[in-house]
Parts: C-alpha cells; structure tokens; sequence
C-alpha cells in the first residue's frame, strides 16, 4: 500500500530524535528562527510539506527547458521515494546522511524520502567538503560528485550513494572503482522529482556489461522523439509524458546512455558534435575548469571552441590528441572566473559576456 503525503512514518527520526507530524512543524519554525542558512531552508521546505496544499513550488533546472517555477505534486514525490527506496532495498530504520541545500529537489526529496520510507536522516551542512562522523554507518545517502571527491576517504560506511546535479568525471570513477560502497550516477529532473534512472559506476555483476547504460527506476519507461530526445512515461509521477532536451541512445524502453544536450550540439560542417562527449575525452587533461562550446564559421557553419576559467590560453596541443578531426577547437577563450549555480556551469551567460551567441 502506498503512503499518502500527508502521513510521517512512525520510525522517522531526525538526528537521532523521533519526530511526529506535530513535532516537525515545530522543529521546522526553529530551523527558520534560529538554524543556520542551510537548516532555514529545511524548515522552509517542511512547513510547505506539511501544509494543506497538494503541490510544493520549486524551480525547475532547465532540462525540459528555461528555468521555471512549476508546481510539484507531492504524491509524484511519495511514489518517487518508494521507487528509490525499492531500488535500494531502504527499509524503517535504515540510516541515512543528507548533505545537499534543500532548496534544490535533490535536498527537497532526501527529506521526503526519510519521512516517507522511515529512515534515521542526519542532517549536515552541505558543502564541498563533507564534516560528519565517519565511523557511523549508513545505508543512503545522496551527494554531489565534489562532494565525493573530497570526502572520498571518509564515506567507506556508507553503503549506498548516488550522484547528481553535474558530470562525474572519469577520474572520479576510477578513483572509485574497487570502493566498497555502492556508488550510482543519476539521471533526472525537477520534473520527476528527482532521478528516474540509475548508472552503477562501480561494483558491476559478472553479466553486466561495464558501459554507460541508465536503467529506469520501476514504473518508468523511456522513449525518443523525432530530434532523438529522451521522452519519460510514468503514470505515478507524471500526468503526461516529459519531453526533454537530452540527446540519447536507446537499448530498450528501460535503459539508455546519454550522448548530450540538444541545444548545445554543434553542427561543425555537416558532422554533428556533442561537446559533453568532448568534454569527458578531455577530462583530467586540462587542470583548470572548462567546457566546449561553438561559434559561428563561415567554412563550417560552426566550429569547436574551447571555454578556459584561467588568465591564460597556454594548453598544450598535445591535450587534443585524443580528440577526433572535427572536436579539436579551433579558439580557446578564457574566463578569469567561471559562474556556477547548483554545481552546474552556466554556460550560456558565460558565453554572452565572451560576446557568443
């Protein structure tokens, strides 16, 4: 039987504490009144959980389209909690770590998730380096890639993690590979409350092929339309199907790899170029911070430039080697420092003020 939104399951606790329906709306007024910036945001979030209304308001990250704030029904996000909870085998009392901003739906549906699913939720400030008991044991928890990277020798007790909001690098992945946690990529939206579907970057069975694969949580099924773009079909967390922006290769109506961004592929004469795809070849080459981008070329239509956040342009030709004739750039611009909301370059503005459109 699934729950309804407006129940807590008897087991949740919060740091330790077991809190009623009652008793979270009064932690929640102190997190407001008198927690730090990021526990504010917990209790904002909690009192509009816990209110008469049968939707919450969050800003939307622009995969379907240009940042919006759109209206989230709180059942989608129950049902989308038990989906992962399925997954992961969560059951009552199982203990879990949050460390993302709840103003995000990420941080949003680790909260529900406890709520719903019963679990024991510790709650610490996010940031890019991670500060929590390490000797502690957990069964969930779910973090940024930075997050990871940084904390990478403390989070062997946790059994459980996944990763979101930006690129997993494939330096991180293999510093993960033989990790005793397991560790899973996702893929998802404000949309669908979250993730709809899981890579496992470590960890794989014997008969499972080690390659970019998403598999979707239950009751989600994927298709393409006619630009090649991911469609999502899921009656218990969508009323219609969402049509994205996301360019993928189909294996079946539950599994796929992500190729990139409709609106950021690059026609480079006649031949069609996904910059996230050259982004990763180039990943642990280039020591500062960057991504790939294009501008207009008489010859080619558009050619392949290179984003630096450096005082310098000085990299080394040989970097491009394991690039392919049409993903070399032909430019390379620098930024001295690079805008970032939520993990996540903000390539468009970054290229406004560069004067590329």
């Amino acid at each position: 039987m699934i729950p309804n939104y407006n129940k807590v399951h008897l087991k949740f606790k919060l740091n330790g504490v077991n809190y009623n329906q009652e008793d979270i709306k009064e932690i929640a007024y102190s997190f407001i009144k008198e927690g730090l910036p990021y526990e504010e945001a917990i209790g904002d979030f909690l009192i509009d959980w816990l209110d008469n209304k049968t939707y919450i308001k969050v800003k939307s990250t622009g995969t379907t389209g240009k940042p919006k704030l759109i209206k989230l029904d709180k059942q989608a996000m129950v049902n989308s909690s038990i989906f992962t909870g399925d997954f992961f085998n969560l059951t009552p009392g199982n203990k879990a770590l949050h460390c993302l901003p709840a103003k995000y739906i990420a941080g949003k549906m680790m909260l529900v998730r406890a709520m719903i699913l019963g679990l024991e939720l510790d709650l610490i400030e996010p940031s890019s380096k991670l500060v929590f008991n390490s000797k502690k044991e957990y069964d969930f928890c779910a973090m940024l890639p930075i997050q990871l990277q940084n904390s990478i020798d403390k989070v062997s007790n946790i059994k459980n993690i996944i990763l979101g909001s930006a690129k997993v690098s494939n330096d991180l992945i293999e510093a993960i590979k033989d990790f005793p946690a397991n560790i899973y990529e996702t893929f998802g939206m404000t949309e669908t409350a979250t993730h709809i579907a899981l890579r496992a970057l470590n960890n794989f069975k014997e008969d499972e092929e080690e390659k970019s694969v998403f598999k979707t949580l239950p009751d989600i099924l994927v298709s393409q339309d006619e630009r090649g773009c991911l469609v999502i079909n899921s009656p218990h967390l969508l009323k219609l199907p969402i049509v994205t922006n996301d360019i993928v290769k189909l294996y079946s109506d539950t599994e796929f790899e992500w190729l990139g961004r409709f609106d950021n592929v690059i026609n480079s004469g006649g031949v069609k170029i996904f910059p996230e795809a050259v982004e990763e070849k180039l990943f642990g080459k280039i020591d500062s911070k960057f991504f790939i981008a294009s501008e207009k070329d008489e010859k080619l239509g558009e050619k392949v430039i290179l984003i630096l956040e450096n005082d310098s342009n000085n990299v080394e030709s040989s970097v491009f080697n394991v690039l392919d004739k049409y993903e070399k750039p032909k430019e390379i611009y620098t930024v001295k420092k690079f805008e970032i909301i939520s993990d996540k370059i903000q390539r468009k503005k970054i290229l406004k003020k560069l004067g590329i459109s």
